[in-house]
Parts: C-alpha cells; sequence; structure tokens
C-alpha cells in the first residue's frame, strides 16, 4: 500500500513538473533505509560487546586453576574498555547495562574507579574525566607466562570473537615470560598503564639508596657500651667457675660435682637469653651512613636514659608478644582528630576539632588537680585569676592558638616539645614544661594533615593539602625543602631511622621516599588501590610499611623498590603503624577498632637470604588480634623497652 501511494507522488509530481521536489523526496528516502539499517547494525554491534565479554568471562573463570589468576587479570582493562567503547559510540542504555551486569567482579579491588566510572553519562565525560582519558590514551601491560598467553591466543581465534580481538589488539600490550605463572601475591604489579607512573616508577627506584643507620649513632654506642659490659661479665664468670671447679677437683666431692652441673645447666640457659638477642640482631648488620643533615648531639643525661632502656628491652618474637597499654579518651563527642604518645608513655596529647591541644600526664591521672597555663598567639596572661578555679580542675594541659581544627601531633625524642598542626595552614612548637607556645611555622597554602619529629630532634617534617611535603627546622620560620611531586593531598610523613629520607603517603595512592638533602624523590612505591594514611619504617632502615583507606597493608623493600607482602589487614582504615624495637613485629591499628600484631620475620629473612629472587616473599602471618570494644585505633608506639602504648578515643554513644 505505501509503495503504490509512493509510485503515484512520484508520477504527480513528474506531470507537474516538480524535479527538485522529485530528487529531494528520493534522497529523503534514502536516507531513511540508511538510518534503519544502521540502527540494526549499531544494536548488533553493542550485543557482541555483551556477548563477547560474556564468553570470555566464563572462559577464564574455567581455565585450570593453575593459570586462572593469570587469565582473569585480562578481564579488567577488557571490561573498562567495553564499557567506554560502548559509550563513545552513543549506545548510553546498553553501556549501563554492561556495565552494572559485569561491575561486581571487579569491586573487590577496583571499587573507587568503578565508583568513579560509574558518573560517565555521556560520550564527552570520557574527554573530561581524567580517569577516563587515562586509560583511552594508554595502553595496559599485562605480565602473563608463555602458557597462559597461548591459551588466551588460542580461545580468541577459536571464537572468532571480533569485539574482544579489536580491544585486546588497540588497548594491551602481553609481557609473556618463560616458566611458570607467578604467585597471585604478584598481581598488583602484572597489571600496569604504559607511559604512567608504573614507568616512572621503574626509572626512579633505579636510584641508589642508602637506607643504612647512621654511623657513630646512639644506639651503636650504647649497644657497644653493653657488649662490653656483658663481656666483662662472661669473664668474670668464667673465672669463678676455673676457680670452683680447681676446688672440686680437690676435694672430689660427688655432690659438689652435682651442683656444679647444674650450675651449668642454668648458666647455659642464661646465655641462651643473650644468644637470642644477639642472633636476632646478627640476621643482617645493616649498613653504615654519613648524615646528611646537621644532627643535635644528646646531652649525657639523655644518653644515660637510653642505656638504661636498652639494658631493659624485652626481646620480642613470634612467641614473645608485647605488653600492650591502652589510652582511652572519654567524652570526646567526636572531637579528637589524633594523639600521639611520648617515648615512655609518660605523656599523651590530642588535638582536637575547637582548635585545641590537650596534653595529659599519666603520673598525675587521679590526682588533685593543679592549674595549667594556656597560652594564646601572645602568651597573654589576662582573666588568669579568674579562670584560676576552672584550670584547677582540669586533669590536662590545655595549649590554644590554632584557628583550625588540630589534625596532627608529635612529640620530640624526649617529649621536651610538641608540634601540632591545623586547617589554619599552620604548624606550631609547644614547650611541655611551659605549655606554651613557642613559634608558629607558616609555608603550607592549605591544611596540614601531618606533622612530625625527625628521631633525633630538631627538623621536622610536614605533609599538607597542597599536595607538598616540607623540611624544616625548629630555628627557622622557613622550610628548608618543599618535595613536590604526589598528584593530590598528601596525607601522612615518617622519617628514615637515619634521617637522610622522609617517606610521604598521599591520596594520590603512592608512596614516595625523599633525599632530604636534595629534595628529589628516591623512591616511588605503586600498589595500594586506596589513600595512603599511615606509614613506619623498620629500625635497621630497610623495610616500610603502609596503610590505606581500605585496610591493606603493604611491606616495602627500600633498596629495591619492591613490595613484599600485600595483605588486607583490616575491614577499615589503618590509621597507626608502629615496628618493634628490634623490627622483627609490626603492629597495625585501624578505626575497625582492632590492634593486629605481625610477624614479618619471615618476609624479612626470604629477602636478605636470598636477593636475587624476583618474586614477593610469603604474605605476612597474624600473630595476635587485639580487638577494643568500640574504641578505633589512633595512635601506635613501641617504647625503646618494647613495650606498645596505643590510644583512641570511644565512639559516639558506645
Amino acid at each position: 500500500m505505501e509503495e503504490e501511494v509512493e509510485k503515484a507522488v512520484f508520477v504527480y509530481l513528474r506531470k507537474k513538473g516538480f524535479r527538485l521536489t522529485e530528487i529531494a523526496l528520493q534522497e529523503e528516502q534514502t536516507r531513511l533505509s540508511s538510518d534503519a539499517s544502521s540502527l540494526s547494525r549499531s544494536e548488533s554491534d553493542a550485543a557482541k560487546y555483551y556477548d563477547g565479554y560474556g564468553k570470555l568471562r566464563s572462559w577464564a573463570y574455567n581455565s585450570l586453576d593453575s593459570y586462572r589468576h593469570e587469565l582473569l587479570r585480562v578481564l579488567y582493562p577488557v571490561f573498562i574498555h567495553c564499557f567506554m567503547d560502548l559509550v563513545a559510540q552513543g549506545h548510553m542504555q546498553e553501556a549501563r547495562t554492561f556495565f552494572q551486569t559485569f561491575r561486581e567482579d571487579h569491586e573487590m579491588m577496583h571499587l573507587r574507579d568503578l565508583q568513579k566510572l560509574e558518573g560517565i553519562l555521556s560520550p564527552s565525560h570520557l574527554e573530561e574525566m581524567e580517569l577516563a582519558r587515562l586509560w583511552r590514551q594508554n595502553k595496559v601491560k599485562i605480565r602473563l607466562c608463555q602458557y597462559s598467553y597461548e591459551l588466551l591466543v588460542q580461545y580468541l581465534h577459536k571464537t572468532q570473537s571480533l569485539a574482544m580481538l579489536g580491544v585486546i589488539n588497540e588497548h594491551i600490550n602481553f609481557e609473556v615470560y618463560p616458566g611458570q605463572p607467578a604467585s597471585m601475591s604478584d598481581d598488583s604489579e602484572a597489571v600496569s598503564l604504559i607511559g604512567t607512573s608504573q614507568d616512572l616508577a621503574r626509572e626512579i627506584n633505579q636510584k641508589e639508596l642508602h637506607w643504612g643507620l647512621l654511623e657513630d649513632s646512639v644506639e651503636e654506642r650504647m649497644e657497644k657500651t653493653l657488649s662490653e659490659s656483658d663481656k666483662t661479665e662472661v669473664d668474670g664468670n668464667k673465672e669463678a667457675d676455673t676457680e670452683d671447679n680447681n676446688k672440686k677437683k680437690t676435694d672430689g666431692n660427688k655432690h659438689s660435682t652435682a651442683v656444679n652441673n647444674k650450675k651449668k645447666k642454668d648458666k647455659v640457659v642464661g646465655a641462651t637469653g643473650k644468644t637470642i638477642r644477639s642472633e636476632s640482631s646478627m640476621v643482617s648488620v645493616p649498613p653504615r651512613v654519613k648524615p646528611e643533615l646537621t644532627l643535635p648531639q644528646f646531652p649525657p643525661e639523655v644518653e644515660q636514659s637510653i642505656l638504661e632502656d636498652l639494658r631493659n628491652r624485652v626481646q620480642l618474637n613470634s612467641l614473645a608478644l608485647p605488653s600492650v597499654s591502652f589510652y582511652t579518651f572519654l567524652n570526646t563527642h567526636n572531637g579528637l582528630n589524633c594523639s600521639t604518645i611520648s617515648h615512655d608513655g609518660s605523656l599523651v596529647a590530642g588535638g582536637f576539632s575547637d582548635s585545641s591541644v590537650k596534653i595529659w600526664d599519666m603520673a598525675k591521672i587521679g590526682q588533685p588537680g593543679r592549674a595549667s597555663n594556656p597560652q594564646g598567639e601572645n602568651g597573654s596572661m589576662q582573666g588568669m585569676h579568674s579562670l584560676a578555679s576552672d584550670e584547677a580542675k582540669r586533669p590536662y594541659s590545655l595549649l590554644q592558638g590554632h584557628s583550625g581544627p588540630v589534625y596532627s601531633v608529635s612529640f620530640s625524642p624526649f617529649a621536651d616539645f610538641l608540634l601540632s598542626s591545623s586547617s589554619d595552614n599552620t604548624i606550631r612548637l609547644w614547650s611541655t614544661r611551659l605549655n606554651a607556645n613557642l613559634v608558629s611555622y607558616k609555608g603550607h597554602n592549605f591544611p596540614v594533615w601531618d606533622a612530625q619529629f625527625s628521631p633525633m630532634g630538631h627538623y621536622f617534617a610536614t605533609a599538607s593539602h597542597d599536595r607538598t611535603a616540607r623540611l624544616w627546622s625548629v630555628e627557622r620560620i622557613q622550610p628548608l625543602r618543599v618535595m613536590a611531586g604526589h598528584l593530590s593531598d598528601v596525607d601522612c610523613v615518617q622519617w628514615h631511622p637515619n634521617c637522610n629520607y622522609i617517606a610521604t603517603g598521599s591520596s594520590d595512592k603512592t608512596v614516595r621516599l625523599w633525599d632530604v638533602q636534595t629534595g628529589n624523590c628516591a623512591r616511588l612505591f605503586i600498589g595500594h588501590r586506596s589513600m595512603v594514611l599511615s606509614l613506619a619504617i623498620s629500625p635497621d632502615g630497610r623495610f616500610m610499611a603502609s596503610g590505606d583507606e581500605d585496610g591493606t597493608i603493604m611491606l616495602w623493600d627500600l633498596s629495591t623498590g619492591r613490595s613484599v607482602s600485600p595483605i588486607i589487614g583490616h575491614s577499615s582504615c589503618v590509621w597507626t603503624l608502629a615496628f618493634s624495637c628490634e623490627g622483627t613485629l609490626l603492629a597495625s591499628g585501624s578505626a575497625d577498632c582492632m590492634v593486629k600484631l605481625w610477624d614479618i620475620t619471615s618476609s624479612m629473612k626470604a629477602l636478605k637470604t636470598d636477593d636475587s629472587k624476583s618474586g614477593p616473599a610469603s604474605r605476612l602471618r597474624l600473630l595476635k588480634a587485639l580487638p577494643t570494644k568500640s574504641t578505633p585505633v589512633y595512635t601506635l608506639r613501641f617504647s625503646r623497652r618494647n613495650l606498645l602504648f596505643a590510644a583512641g578515643a570511644l565512639s559516639a554513644g558506645s
């Protein structure tokens, strides 16, 4: 019927001489028929992505166990590019269906990226979103063993899935290596974008790094003093034994011989304890390096205090776990942002949302109130008499001066000073003896998230929302170094034990190690999938632990820049990490209200005994989990005697 009407219309147009109208009508008919055919073809193309990916997914999940984890690496890049190709071609409804159908496979490892990509609602968003541009402008490199690669090629040729072949050929490069498949724990390094931070990390991590301890350090001198005193004690015991033996030979008394045997047995038991200490310290002797900063000297009384602590240090291992002292802040009404503990646990400080800093002296908790001396910006004493009665009731010293929430506090090595950083862009130095503000340091342009004293005092490092970390001296109001390179907020900062390097963790999911002399990046660590919130470096200076927002803890070898042992340590943010004094244990504290103790000796020994191994060591072994009732863990710290201190604020409503 429609064809007859069309013919009648054309006959009429020719009869009346409307030649141009006839041509226009013919062109419109041709265009409509072409659009109809292209629409059906485009619907078919969209279905090819859905079917092709679904079949590839089923094949990968049903492959042999030995090769499955390698073949599954291919799925996420293919999933992302199938989705973005559908969006680019204008199939928005099909793209949404595809995304929602298969996203669950990748949520555990890539949840944050998926949440960003979910916001793509039109082809223009592909150009506007940084993450989408990164994926579309760079190829993905995937490491597969030879046999896994051959299995994938055979599957693609057998199925002739043109959509999957196109995506893989255009967007993926394979790095094929001989031998058996790599360990599953190496998956974080097996998939990377070419030309991005992975390549930059490989370039940076080839630099030489002097990770050892300082020459003629206080600890080294103290250890020598201890070893000499132990040697003197052993020599004295030998002389006493010689005299006893001579006497027993003369007497020839069997009973005395039995007593002598018992003494020898007791001596062996006593010597075993010393042997354990010497073996734990001799697993790997760290190299000695020269300081790049002019470091202060400790006064004699301080060195004597350190010596006393070393003499009384408890040796920890997987069988001898530390005692834990937990300080709980009550009635903070969610106002506590941060806390810190002095080296001996005698002082605890907290930074609050009302811009105040408070210090508690543990020796005076529970005693009658004393008057504190709160200081303002200019140290004004006005109104002190009228406030005296209120201050006498306070169990803490109140430090006021910041004009915004306080986000970090840090004691100096001997707790005579306290650093605090705030959203007011400043860092303040306080005297814990005078309870007064000494200096206000201004240099950052945005809130300062973290500030940490160096192990020797005098210097400190800061991390800020302005994407920089800065090195300061307490004597100067301007920074000595500005360390720039992170792509987002620098959230945490930590000093290397030799004071020659500073580690930073960032919201860009990376950790960097900076040379304090040059301000250049000496190491770049990639592997976290969310912002890095906590850092700790082992006492020998070779290993570093980092914790992120998702609860993952990663252990890094500073000498090579490689990940040693990534684990899902907690179910929520890892806010604090701490190594024991000999470096055999790692403690982690989290928002999930847990303190966990990890045995890292096995991982360290694996690297120390065979540095040539390219694969990562075995995963960290959980020794003990210590739950609190409802107190998120803000701070962890090992004392020099190996007592573990922890602090946190009781959750509101608990």
